[in-house]
């Protein structure tokens, strides 16, 4: 390449929209901005206690435009903005949405702007365990097994479960609904200033993981297996997924309308999306059997195999896998913890209660200082616990917890479930406790790399992506310990959007294909953390009573063993 360009990756996560500029050379950062929801951030539309998690698209949109901007801006505007080629965004998943014939959300439009069932169901809403629970009972029914491509188990995490719910829940939307879109689609449109739904481009990447697409179907499950299920999703299949792309593909270009908002070319390519583990697991220079995984408040853990290896081979257990999802012409295996960060978030909330309900009613300290202080103390809060669980010896180790906090996706997907900590005694302080949820999230992890190992598909290794994987050594160094193998970190900083802007290179013309591209502006890695054996024989043992605990706690979670629960 003599001349110079440019590439964007936008990657929406479950807080904040990020946008960063790359360099298509070399893969180096040009520069980079985020966008915090502001209504997210609010709490509107959400209502923890019932796991309803929802989000204006206006959130998205103006991020897509602030984040943009601001990076074109950073990098020395519009000398930098003629080098643009192409756009690729990647989202959480599955978060879809109602639209209209014209592919508008619903809550765009005046009568919807405040209903929450208007607005995308983000990844983390469990609102539909009903119909998840349903779905899975109903596809006993038919002779082919229209979940194996899933794992077995579908979630009330995913797109038919939630669609569902949302139909019997709300009328109006009903009635006003002409599909179902998920959010790494619809950006894609919106930006190619697309008017009628059925020119969206649906994602393989998440009608395979999330949709029940499956190339050895043909595609979707019959109208039968919808219609059967609830005469509420009659003509919904026919509209959703007639084709699939993958990212490597182009959506389009950059409308004119868009073009305008950000000071770019109508010349600019826009791929087609996909969740943002996938993509980040591309930034990541995943390999062939490495487990690529994304570690921020869940997980999401992708592997990719060449298909002659996947040929006649199911993974049960797993959310999906699916030909191309990741890297066009392999497969792409998806797994998952419902919580990782979001645990150690939770503890940090719990336990900080006396600073958020107490200090501003202090007689001694003024409101600034009390407000003050507070923002000090919560911010040393996870590093201090770090510090000193790492300090503790492992001949007093009582404590053990089971981390679904958020319910569990892998393995065997199942919302219901609740976390756990025993072993208390009046010698237990918050470290003790805090590495003892540590323990269990990486328990989570090394339960995720033997459900792939007793199916044989081996784990050579483990890429670490995403906030925790950079911030926490100490968690990163249980992992290995846990996993008896070592983790590599990647070297870039914001890696789904880096592998976002490597799909953009994509189809922009500058790398034929993802792996071109990846060998080009892979910026590799920064640190391994190596096992250390000695603590294999002490981590085993806990592990085996992870399962028992486990174990316990599924039983009595469920109706029929336990009558108090309703």
């Amino acid at each position: 390449m003599n001349e110079t360009s440019y590439v964007i990756g936008v990657d929406y996560g479950t807080d904040s929209v990020r946008s960063v500029l790359v360099d298509t050379a070399n893969g180096k950062e040009i520069s980079s901005s985020v966008f915090f929801y502001p209504r997210w951030k609010k709490g509107m539309y959400c209502n923890p206690a019932l796991n309803q998690f929802r989000q204006h698209p206006l959130d998205y949109i103006e991020g897509l435009e602030h984040t943009i901007k601001d990076c074109i801006a950073k990098a020395g505007g519009n000398n930098i903005a003629a080098a643009i080629k192409g756009i690729t965004v990647d989202t959480t998943g599955s978060t879809p949405i109602a639209v209209d014939k014209t592919g508008t959300p619903l809550s765009l439009t005046k009568e919807f702007a405040e209903n929450p069932n208007a607005m995308f169901v983000l990844w983390k809403d469990h609102t539909a365990v009903k119909e998840a629970n349903q779905i899975n009972e109903h596809a006993t029914k038919f002779p082919t097994n229209y979940l194996s491509y899933v794992g077995g188990i579908y979630s009330s995490e995913w797109f038919w479960s939630k669609l569902l719910h949302i139909l019997r829940t709300d009328k109006v939307v009903r009635k006003n609904t002409v599909s179902w879109v998920e959010q790494c689609d619809w950006i894609p449109f919106l930006l190619c200033g697309e008017t009628d739904v059925n020119n969206l481009k649906r994602s393989r990447c998440a009608a395979g993981h999330k949709a029940l697409w499956a190339e050895e179907f043909g595609g979707l499950p019959p109208e039968e297996f919808f219609t059967k299920l609830d005469p509420l999703l009659k003509g919904y299949r026919e509209i959703a997924f007639k084709d699939t792309y993958t990212s490597d593909i182009p959506a389009g270009k950059l409308s004119a309308e868009w073009a305008n908002k950000l000071g770019l070319s109508t010349d600019v390519a826009i791929g087609v999306g996909a969740f943002d583990a996938h993509m980040g697991a591309v930034g990541g220079q995943i390999e062939p059997y490495y487990l690529s995984k994304v570690m921020g408040t869940s997980t999401c853990d992708i592997l990719v195999a060449p298909n002659k290896d996947m040929k006649n081979k199911l993974v049960g257990g797993i959310c999906g896998q699916v030909n191309g999802s990741v890297i066009p012409g392999m497969a792409g295996l998806e797994a998952g913890q419902s919580a990782f960060g979001d645990v150690y978030a939770w503890f940090k909330n719990l336990i900080s209660w006396p600073l958020d309900n107490l200090l501003n009613d202090s007689l001694i300290i003024d409101e600034t200082t009390a407000n003050a202080l507070r923002e000090e103390v919560e911010g040393k809060i996870i590093a201090t616990l770090s510090k000193q669980a790492e300090a503790l010896t492992d001949d007093d180790y009582a404590e053990l917890a089971v981390d679904w906090l958020n319910g569990r996706r892998t393995p065997n997907a199942n919302q219901e479930l609740k976390g756990a900590i025993t072993g208390l005694g009046l010698g237990t302080d918050a470290p003790r406790v805090f590495r003892a949820l540590a323990e269990a999230t990486c328990f989570g992890a090394k339960s995720i790399v033997e459900t792939f190992k007793e199916q044989h598909v081996p784990v050579k290794g483990i890429i670490g992506i995403g906030g925790v994987a950079k911030k926490s050594p100490y968690i990163m160094q249980m992992m290995a310990d846990i996993l008896e193998m070592p983790i590599r970190i990647h070297r870039f900083e914001h890696t789904c959007a880096l592998g976002a802007a490597m799909f953009a290179a994509v189809v922009a013309g500058i790398y034929p294909n993802v792996e071109a591209a990846m060998k080009a502006m892979g910026t590799g890695f920064e640190k391994e953390y190596q096992p250390n054996l000695k603590k294999r024989k002490m981590y085993r043992h806990h592990y085996l009573q992870y399962q028992t605990l486990g174990r316990h706690i599924e039983k009595y979670n469920k109706k029929e063993a336990n009558p108090y629960l309703s």
